[in-house]
């Protein structure tokens, strides 16, 4: 790898934009899903039992145990940590100073006191991914806190390799976990048929790639195997072409996600861990500031074709294995490419107990070169504090990144029960000792393909007179089988994901579908605002429903017909089951659930004091109130991104006004120290004119010529000629001139010592 300055930097301003979306968009969900009114109350999660402040924080890092000592209740100790945490966060979106270790930190634990009380809605994998990343980043972000621009320092190398392991873990485990979970869609290469429409909230492109030919879909389930089983591998290759191919398909693959599913900040995050395998040189390319080609000599040459032909060969047999274990054929009469699955689960079983525990070996040999790498520009550094310096920061770094990479090998190691059992014992128990923290975790998307019959949808219904019912829509959520399919990502709406989880299995697994009907019935505005911000689109806005019920329905795309316009119906539906019985407030089944469930009420909530924290926490929620999440977001967003760009044009002026500037000084300065000899010599000139009757005026003009060039200093042959001395006079002032002048032109840029070798005066002459 060549210098990581640049993807680093990226890697950590995309990082600090994550985080900001993340908190934002949890921070106008909190009251519904979290408050003292909420579907789940985080205040039931915090037991004071009178323990110690050090204590609490063992039995449950968060830093919510703090709220009673600011007079904060759960509720606003989770928004107060929000609000540090997206002002934090887009501090160090736009301030390059902020994006140090310390911030990251701080970050992290931030994040880290949501997650503990956060229960079902912060379930997901993607917040684990967040958790793992950003504990990384504190090891790559420099320790430079208030110190400018960061610096690079000689392990950099070492910390920025773990984004790639940890991109390798997510991709291969991604892929495998499809192929071992014998789901048939994913055997019989038919999972895209079903995944647009049954993904939880699918954008309108989504539609339309779901008209695509079945072919088409199975050519990409196998271009999805392929990125994700084959081409992760070369993350770790030497052959820097082969890193960078695997990095743009990677990215790819993110970007049609992206654009055909709302997985909130789940996909930016992904590509920013690509960033691990980019280098400066690659970077610097997209912006037209490469390196200029230089001659290689036939060493050089020799080794870059040798590595264009390493890196061809590979490809080559990525293509042809493709072709092989995916019977790929392409019929040219009809322009179809058919494909199928060319081996069985037992043969890709043995293929994983092959490469699980290589592939470690891999992450192993990759490390220690990265490790070996730094060592020796740590003893190439000059000076003896210098180097040892260097070589205390390499070993703490090089300690930490071999710790977590070793404590990761276990969960990865998860996907292959065989491999698992071969790790090392002290490994495995390093990791139960951190894996309360969710320093790493173990992933695997889309491992099953749902929906193969039909999307199965939850419908909530109110009445007010048991007769006629009335569809409660969700914003994001599929209802209104009109309902246009929005874009809602970077935010993440938890309560419309649960409600796809909880339409995929019976209601009593989703046990705060309960609380979610009781919260309903009472008609609490926080948790009617997760369904719907503008009173105007709720049913009953004016007066709670009395009795409320929740179908279950199948829902399908429509199909593209030229009679019928593309936007006009985006779904067809048809009605199963009841999915929630028919209850009103003080009903008996009602009041059971809420106690099989603990949802009862345990007390009032702490009260709320009126210290200036509270206070300006109320005063907050009053302007976010009525704002949708991602209104929220991207605001935030456009405006980091807004003085970033001023503060790019500002620095850029400043730059060219004071080059203009500097320029503009030197040519006055120039012309101010030429003019005095220029007048001297038109005073001489006219003295010679005068006195042209006793010298001659060919004399005259040698011996000027001779002060000119600086030949006759010493005037040895003029005798008492009081001209001459004060020339001598004025030759020795100009030299001490000449001499400051020198110094000064020393300190000046190139610039000033063309413009200095470009002055032709005669003092310049003399000097």
């Amino acid at each position: 790898m060549r210098g990581v300055r640049l993807p680093r930097h990226m890697f950590l301003w995309n990082l600090s934009v994550i985080y900001m979306f993340a908190f934002a968009s949890l921070y106008v969900q909190i009251p519904g899903l979290y408050g003292n009114e909420g579907i789940l109350p985080a205040r039931w999660q915090m037991r004071y039992t009178g323990k110690a402040l050090l204590e609490q924080l063992q039995d449950s890092p968060t830093l919510l145990w703090l709220g009673p000592h600011l007079g904060l209740d759960t509720q606003q100790g989770m928004e107060l940590i929000c609000l540090l945490g997206a002002l934090l966060a887009l501090g160090a979106m736009v301030l390059e100073p902020l994006r140090g270790s310390l911030v990251f930190l701080c970050l992290w634990v931030l994040y880290r006191s949501l997650v503990e009380v956060g229960q079902v809605f912060l379930y997901f994998q993607w917040d684990s991914l967040l958790l793992e990343t950003g504990f990384l980043a504190i090891l790559i972000a420099p320790l430079d806190l208030f110190r400018g621009k960061s610096s690079m320092k000689l392990h950099d190398g070492i910390t920025f390799w773990l984004p790639r392991w940890l991109l390798f873990r997510l991709m291969f485990a991604s892929g495998v976990v499809k192929l071992t979970s014998r789901c048939p869609t994913w055997w019989g290469l038919t999972a895209l048929t079903y995944h647009y429409e049954t993904q939880c909230i699918p954008t309108p492109l989504a539609w339309y790639a779901h008209q695509l030919p079945v072919w088409f879909q199975k050519l990409s389930v196998v271009a999805t195997f392929v990125i994700e089983i084959a081409v992760p591998f070369l993350f770790f290759s030497p052959v820097r072409c082969l890193r960078l191919g695997a990095f743009y398909m990677q990215v790819l693959l993110q970007v049609l996600i992206i654009l055909s599913g709302n997985y909130n900040f789940f996909n930016l995050l992904t590509i920013t861990l690509c960033f691990s395998l980019l280098d400066d040189d690659h970077v610097s390319s997209w912006f037209m500031r490469g390196k200029k080609a230089q001659s290689n000599t036939w060493p050089q040459a020799i080794l870059s074709w040798a590595a264009f032909l390493v890196g061809l060969a590979v490809w080559g047999l990525i293509i042809y294995w493709t072709k092989v274990y995916f019977g790929l054929e392409i019929n040219w009469e009809k322009s179809t490419v058919s494909s199928q699955t060319a081996f069985t689960y037992y043969q890709f079983n043995q293929f994983l107990k092959t490469v699980t525990v290589p592939s470690i070996w891999i992450g192993v040999l990759s490390l220690t070169w990265e490790i070996i790498t730094a060592m020796f520009r740590c003893v190439n550094v000059k000076g003896v504090f210098r180097k040892m310096w260097a070589t205390v920061q390499w070993a703490i770094f090089s300690a930490a990144a071999v710790s977590m990479f070793a404590i990761s090998a276990v969960p990865y190691s998860f996907i292959e029960y065989e491999s698992n059992s071969n790790i090392w014992p002290g490994v495995i128990k390093m990791y139960s000792a951190v894996e309360r923290y969710q320093l790493v975790n173990s992933y695997g998307l889309f491992r099953r393909m749902t929906g193969v019959g039909g999307r199965p949808e939850v419908v909530i219904e109110g009445s007010m007179d048991r007769v006629t019912w009335t569809e409660i829509e969700f914003m994001y959520k599929p209802g209104n089988v009109s309902g246009p399919l929005p874009f809602v990502a970077p935010h993440q709406p938890r309560l419309d994901w649960q409600m796809w989880f909880a339409a995929l299995r019976p209601q009593a697994q989703s046990p705060w579908f309960t609380s979610l009907v009781h919260r309903l019935l009472q008609g609490k505005r926080d948790v009617v605002e997760l369904i719907q911000v503008e009173e105007s689109q709720y049913p009953f806005s004016q007066q709670p429903p009395a009795f409320i019920r929740a179908r279950l329905y199948k829902y399908w795309f429509t199909e593209a017909r030229a009679d019928r316009p593309l936007t006009q119906q985006w779904w067809t539906r048809q009605y199963v089951e009841d999915f929630y019985p028919t209850v009103h407030l003080g009903d008996p089944s009602l009041h059971s659930l809420l106690s099989q469930y603990g949802f009862k009420d345990k007390g009032g909530a702490r009260r709320v004091s009126e210290a200036l924290v509270p206070w300006t926490l109320q005063l907050v929620r009053g302007q976010v109130r009525g704002l949708s999440g991602p209104l929220v977001l991207w605001s935030l967003f456009c405006t980091g991104a807004a003085i970033c760009l001023l503060r790019v044009l500002f620095s850029r002026a400043s730059e060219s006004s004071g080059g203009s500037s500097r320029l503009k000084n030197l040519h006055a300065e120039q012309n101010s120290k030429a003019a005095p000899p220029n007048m001297e010599k038109k005073k001489e000139e006219e003295e010679e004119e005068e006195s042209e009757a006793t010298h001659g005026e060919k004399g005259d003009l040698e011996a000027e010529e001779g002060e000119e060039d600086g030949k006759s200093e010493t005037n040895h042959g003029e005798k008492g000629d009081s001209r001459e001395e004060e020339g001598e006079k004025s030759e020795a002032t100009m030299g001490a001139e000449d001499d400051e002048e020198e110094a000064k032109h020393r300190e000046k840029g190139d610039s000033e010592e063309t413009l200095q070798d470009s002055d032709t005066s005669p003092r310049r002459r003399k000097c």
